[in-house]
């Protein structure tokens, strides 16, 4: 039986509307706010729930949320305060639209909007993780929507910091099961049951990140199907049924023929009951949803997590994470030597025209080579394979330039204005020459002799030791590696594309002899996956015959 709402307090700047709703442990009003004159939402504690435990465990809420409400997809916190009656209080935003837990039980969501709505969410999530918030209570009542229809979350009262052990609060029933949305004050721990995972029903339970993965997937699903994920329409779903479908990972089939197979997979992933099979993170559900939009031919929502790095979940005691995505460092190529600066005792040389003709040519030692991690702005790492980078055949200036350098300096006086003129002249006439010969090469569609490249063959195959003369960046993973029974699918992108570039890979952890293969619509599909073992493939992007530095991507 629902408990009466208090009445509303007192406060000064606001003048009392309307009750929105009521928890088990406070009430939520609407006001309007003087001055900025807006309408605002207060959440107020109840007098009988004043404990030095529940008044920090509200100060706690307030100041956790205050700290993530300036995402777009998180409740804004304005103000905290103590009315005069005692009873603490903060103002927030008020959000006007229906909850997702008002739509799915007017009628599920399109696909469409579900999709747009996860990405969403998965970032909210994120940031707050970031923090070392864990929310503990994603659920669809919890996801409100604001005056942009855009998603808003909210209610972190029985959020937590990662490494804290988990309070006593309520359990809250699914919505239109057994009790209508009651709330038990048995003193369990605080969750509600339809959108938790396993762990949280343990006798200790030790959530973690994926633990709101599981929930936030739970969530989807839910707006998906009209009903929660372990709910059997006819049968008994009373706390117990509920708790033991989940612990068996025994989720009802959804009723729809426009849902793809490809979505389901993604969230069964999320709501795997070994939370070792789940996804790492917030982002990687959210990257696996934006997969799903670009294969339903949808734009691509976008993951709001500006300026966080998000490090990579630690491994398992194994040594191993079951569904961990391996990306390797990519090699960022200097083609240009770097310049030292001549001591105040030497006199700078004017280039000869030799030199100038063939200053675009990379000589000397191999190139600076910079380990960059994949989607990391850290320091550089140790290079994991080097690269190879040819030297090119002396020519008859380098020669020339050789023996200069070993002759003692000459003491001769500095040119004069007209043998610096006639100097320039000279390297600018060796300048056009160079360039009238490779506009020769490029109309004729020669190739140079060392290539190994016949005229016109930009698809022949290409020796992956050599280093192109300019800079082709690597291609990037947009999207967690998605398996369906045997078949491995990887996304990539091309960050830099130009025309006729082409995306190729190869499976890169079987034989040698492994064929360079065109990524079709930049997907990477291996079909003969074998369950249990590690699949690695390189990805480059080919540019006039050439290749970028692979991209190595391994599964699980």
């Amino acid at each position: 039986m629902r408990r009466l709402a208090s009445a509303p307090p007192e406060l000064r700047g606001y003048r009392h509307v309307s009750l929105l709703g009521s928890g088990g442990f406070s009430d939520v009003f609407l006001y309007d706010q003087e001055l900025p004159r807006r309408r605002v939402a207060v959440k107020v504690l109840l007098l009988e729930e004043l404990t030095p435990a529940s008044r920090a465990a509200f100060t706690g809420e307030a100041n956790l949320m205050a700290q993530l409400s300036s995402h777009p997809y998180i409740v804004t916190i304005y103000h905290a305060d103590v009315a005069d009656d005692g009873r603490p209080y903060f103002v927030m935003e008020y959000c006007s639209g229906p909850s997702l837990a008002d739509r799915y039980k007017q009628a599920p969501l399109p696909v469409v909007e579900a999709l747009r709505t996860g990405v969403r969410l998965s970032s909210a999530v994120a940031i707050a993780h970031h923090a070392g918030i864990l929310h503990r209570d994603i659920k669809p009542a919890n996801v409100l929507s604001n005056d942009y229809g855009w998603p808003a979350l909210t209610d972190f009262g029985i959020s937590s910091a990662v490494d804290d052990e988990l309070p006593l609060h309520t359990t809250t029933l699914a919505n239109g099961i057994e009790s209508a949305g009651t709330e038990s004050t048995s003193g369990q721990v605080g969750l509600s049951v339809p959108w938790s995972p396993p762990e949280m029903f343990d006798d200790d339970p030790e959530p973690d990140v994926r633990s709101d993965v599981f929930s936030l997937a739970a969530t989807i699903w839910t707006v998906l199907a009209g009903q929660t994920p372990f709910e059997v329409r006819g049968r008994s779903n009373g706390t117990l049924d509920l708790i033991g479908r989940i612990e068996r990972g025994a989720i009802t089939p959804m009723d729809r023929d426009d849902v793809p197979r490809s979505l389901i997979a993604v969230l069964q992933k999320g709501m795997a009951t070994d939370r070792t099979q789940r996804f790492a993170t917030a982002i990687d559900f959210g990257r696996a949803l934006q997969r799903v939009e670009i294969e339903l031919g949808y734009a691509r929502t976008e993951l709001e997590i500006p300026n966080l790095q998000f490090e990579a979940p630690a491994r398992s005691d194994s040594g191993e994470d079951a569904d961990e995505t391996q990306v390797r460092s990519v090699a960022t190529i200097n083609a240009q030597q770097p310049q030292t600066a001549p001591s105040p005792s030497q006199k700078p040389q004017e280039p000869s025209p030799a030199a100038a003709a063939d200053e675009t040519q990379v000589r000397g030692a191999p190139a600076v080579i910079q380990q960059q991690p994949l989607g990391s702005a850290g320091a550089a790492t140790a290079p994991i394979e080097e690269t190879v980078v040819r030297r090119l055949a002396p020519t008859a200036a380098d020669a020339t330039n050789d023996a200069s350098a070993q002759r003692p300096p000459s003491h001769e006086p500095p040119p004069t204005r007209s043998r610096r003129v006639l100097i320039i002249v000279l390297g600018a006439v060796a300048a056009l020459v160079t360039a009238a010969v490779v506009v020769g090469l490029v109309v004729t569609g020669a190739e140079p002799a060392d290539e190994g490249l016949s005229p016109g063959a930009t698809n022949a195959p290409v020796d992956q030791g050599a280093v192109v003369p300019e800079t082709i960046d690597a291609p990037v993973l947009i999207a967690a590696p998605l398996r369906e029974g045997a078949t491995v699918t990887f996304e990539v992108e091309n960050p830099d594309p130009l025309d006729d570039d082409q995306i190729i890979w190869r499976v890169s952890n079987r034989a040698a002899s492994e064929q360079l293969r065109p990524a079709e619509e930049g997907r990477v599909v291996v079909s003969d996956y074998v369950d249990g073992s590690t699949l690695c493939v390189e990805v480059s992007v080919r540019r006039a015959g050439k290749l970028s530095e692979p991209l190595e991507v391994c599964y699980p």
